[in-house]
């Protein structure tokens, strides 16, 4: 068959089993992994979707309706690299277990590998059949906000850098970017014929353009400071913008007159609403307190104040007769606007509550908030009837199409997502922590993991199965750092309520608790060669280190001398001498037993924020936000060398098994292998796009596992530089680690979730 022959089939051939009924025939290859995998490389995966969206009675066919589900979902990871496929159907279809042909198209993906892979042992993606539909990534930075379209056919989103975005609310797909602002856009709003969008931006102006080519139309300045928020009147006349100097203007959208200004609060406008009839604007302000104007002659007509902090978000119900109102005190407030009577108080949110959204039929209220939830409400009685969790990072923003039937939101984190609000359900659960994943160990025999979170717990995991074994709660507040003892009997792990705990491995039991620090929060923990000891620092204004007995918990030396926070310790591997990197841009060598300060090391510009001790105790390594790297004399604090070539500061800096070889990460979106011994350059690893937070080197020595903010996982040949793998997950990963049998990889990311990854493809020497 010709190529041209191959991508006419690929095009055509489900069509056509669709259209004469040849359901068997359909049904096979729609579950057919060589089928997927070559049309999503000949015509992308919006194509792919539409095959299923043909299967007549999908909803009855519950294979490829979850399927298509599937499809969606990994879109936005699809449309960047097609090579994901097999990790994606495992990563989401893996809790289907009862479901044979899942399970056999599971296997058939890991048959058909022909390059190496990470193959998630575990579920590690958002399944099917919940309420999450898409995911659209495209903003580099914080999605302010987002609105739909009266039509319902499209989304618009504005973020950090200066940027609006058009996408098509069925197929997820980009059709516009705007980039003419100077500042963040932070707020947009659409006609209500859908044939213009207006933005506001830091920079001071409105703008407002044609929503179907992208054409700016015009600017609009003369007010003071930046533009907070924007609503447009529902006949389309009237633009009402918000600002950072207390006041409101009333501008003319035909003609950029401007009518009317409102002056009434005493601090920054945060957000505004027209009713449905067009008659009253009620705008809530960063004092706490919302206002209620008439809009033809700019009337106070009602001041709302019961809320404790900033208003940050306001609707207005489509039947006019209820004011929702959200605000950095965590609640959402209903209230009769004719009135201006408090009908409900609703509690729920953990943190601010960014917005507020009213479906059209006046049923459901839908928030967002700073706990990086989504909260579905019925509005008559104030009842919380669904958490939505998937996004990252706070949720910014909120709206609900014109149908009812879907709720887009934007995040910090990035993202927009597209959720089903009338079917909406939680679905499968996968398991994870409620917070961002800081820290992963893995046990010195490779059977256990032990990760730690912001949401202030441990967690012990069996590594083979993905299992989670036990939960440690004890600590009051996020978890920093953990370590295992080298016998693998105990965990010690720090936290920023300023405490150490030690804990039992196999039982979870707590068996010490110490608050040896004056104040302040413990940023880094370890323990010494031979088990002993644990030496703790404290990100604090005492800056003191303690060693500490790990049996006894004993107070065995207080050691101070850096002027500034120590945000790093290594021990040297005849556990004798302790090494300090702080930010005071000094490195500390101290006896261990002794206490005694043997060396001040410095040389670095700016804060030293890694440290590492090569395996042979003869050398440190440091990695600083001034950019370099330094490598020491360990015994004589002689400068060796000085390592550049990195654009940014150093976040990681690890040695390999033999000590021949450094790999440092940065926020420079590289990775850097250098000689030891020489100090050359060897290799600059490119391929992320975004701040590498972490990087191992595997036990064997021959590879490197990277772990970004660009939400990928990466696997290189550390002699080579070549990228062997990579992972795309849905959220910035935050740590990894590798065991020691060198084919399980274990990340962490800032939702909460630990991916547990196997290498396959490679074979015991790391080469394709």
């Amino acid at each position: 068959m010709s190529a041209c022959q191959r991508l006419t089939t690929l095009k055509s051939l489900p069509r056509y089993l669709a259209r004469d009924n040849q359901i068997e025939k359909q049904h096979q290859i729609l579950t057919d992994f060589e089928f997927m995998q070559a049309k999503i490389e000949a015509v992308g995966i919006q194509a792919l979707i539409e095959d299923y969206q043909r299967v007549e009675h999908l909803e009855t066919d519950e294979t490829l309706r979850l399927l298509q589900r599937t499809f969606e979902l990994s879109a936005h990871v699809l449309n960047q690299d097609t090579n994901q496929l097999a990790s994606q159907l495992w990563g989401r279809l893996l809790s289907y277990e009862n479901n044979p042909p899942i399970q056999q198209l599971l296997q058939q993906a890991k048959r058909c590998q022909t390059s190496p892979w990470l193959r998630p042992t575990v579920p590690n993606s958002t399944p099917p059949g919940g309420a999450l539909i898409r995911t659209l990534v495209g903003h580099t930075d914080s999605v302010w906000a987002v609105v739909i379209s009266s039509d319902g056919s499209k989304i618009v989103s504005c973020s950090e850098y200066n940027i609006i975005k058009v996408w098509d609310l069925a197929s997820g797909q980009q059709l516009l970017t705007l980039s003419e602002h100077d500042a963040s856009v932070v707020a947009v709003a659409i006609s209500p014929d859908g044939k213009k969008l207006v933005s506001g931006s830091d920079d001071g102006t409105i703008k407002v353009w044609d929503l179907a080519s992208g054409k700016q139309l015009s600017t609009l300045s003369g007010h003071d400071g930046l533009v907070s928020t924007v609503a447009i009147s529902p006949d389309g006349e009237k633009l009402v913008l918000g600002s950072e100097y207390d006041t409101m203007k009333v501008w003319d959208l035909a003609t950029g007159k401007e009518p009317l200004t409102l002056v009434g609060h005493t601090d920054l406008v945060m957000a505004v609403a027209i009713s449905p009839d067009g008659k009253k604007l009620v705008s809530g302000s960063e004092y706490g307190t919302i206002e209620v104007w008439d809009l033809a002659n700019g009337k106070q007509l009602l001041t709302l104040s019961e809320h404790d902090a900033s208003v940050v978000a306001v609707a207005i119900s489509p039947d006019g007769e209820k004011l929702v109102s959200s605000s950095d005190d965590h609640t959402i407030k209903v209230w009769d606007l004719a009135s201006g009577q408090q009908l409900l108080t609703l509690n729920g949110h953990s943190s601010f509550v960014w917005a507020v959204a009213i479906s059209p039929d006046c049923s459901k209220l839908v928030s967002g908030s700073n706990d990086n939830t989504i909260k579905v409400w019925d509005l008559a009685s104030g009842q919380q009837l669904l958490t939505l969790s998937g996004h990252s990072d706070s949720v910014l923003s909120v709206a609900i199409s014109p149908d009812g039937k879907k709720l887009v939101s934007g995040s910090d984190d990035g993202t927009i997502k597209v959720w089903d609000l009338a079917s909406a359900k939680p679905g499968l659960t996968l398991t994870r922590d409620y917070d961002s994943v800081r820290v992963v160990a893995i046990s010195p025999d490779g059977s256990k993991l032990v990760s730690g979170s912001v949401d202030n717990t441990i967690k012990v995991w069996d590594l083979a199965s993905g299992k989670q074994l036990l939960t440690l709660s004890g600590h009051d507040r996020p978890v920093n750092a953990v370590t295992i003892s080298p016998d693998g009997s105990k965990i010690v792990s720090d936290s920023s309520d300023n405490t150490i705990k030690v804990w039992d491995l196999v039982t979870g039991k707590q068996l010490l608790s110490l608050s040896e620090h004056d104040y302040g929060l413990l940023d880094a923990v370890a323990i010494s060669p031979d088990g002993s000891k644990i030496v703790s620092s404290s990100w604090s204004m005492s800056n003191t280190i303690k060693v500490l007995d790990l049996k006894t918990g004993k107070e065995l030396l207080t050691l101070t001398g850096h002027d500034y926070a120590v945000g790093t310790v290594a021990i040297s591997p005849d556990g004798s001498k302790i090494v300090l990197g702080s930010s005071d841009n000094t490195i500390k060598v101290l006896d261990l037993k002794t206490g005694k300060e043997l060396l001040t090391l410095t040389g670095h510009d700016y804060a030293v924020g890694t440290v590492a001790i090569s395996p042979d105790g003869s050398k440190i390594v440091s990695g600083s936000s001034d950019n370099t790297i330094k490598v020491l004399d360990l015994k004589t604090g002689k400068e060796l060398l000085t390592l550049t070539g990195h654009d940014d500061s150093i976040m990681t800096a690890a040695i390999s098994p033999d000590g021949s070889k450094l790999v440092s990460c940065s926020t420079d979106n590289t990775i850097k292998v250098w000689g030891l011994a020489t100090g050359e350059e060897l290799l600059t690893l490119n391929g992320h796009n975004s701040f590498v937070t972490a990087v191992v080197i595997s036990p064997d020595g021959l590879k490197v596992v990277s772990g970004s903010d660009d939400k990928t996982v990466k696997v290189w040949d550390l002699n080579t530089g070549k990228q062997m793998i990579s992972f795309i997950g849905d959220s910035d990963f935050n740590c990894c680690a590798i065991s020691p049998d060198n084919q399980t990889i274990v990340a962490g990311d800032s939702s909460g979730m630990l991916h547990f990854l196997r290498i396959e493809g490679l074979d015991v020497n790391g080469v394709d």
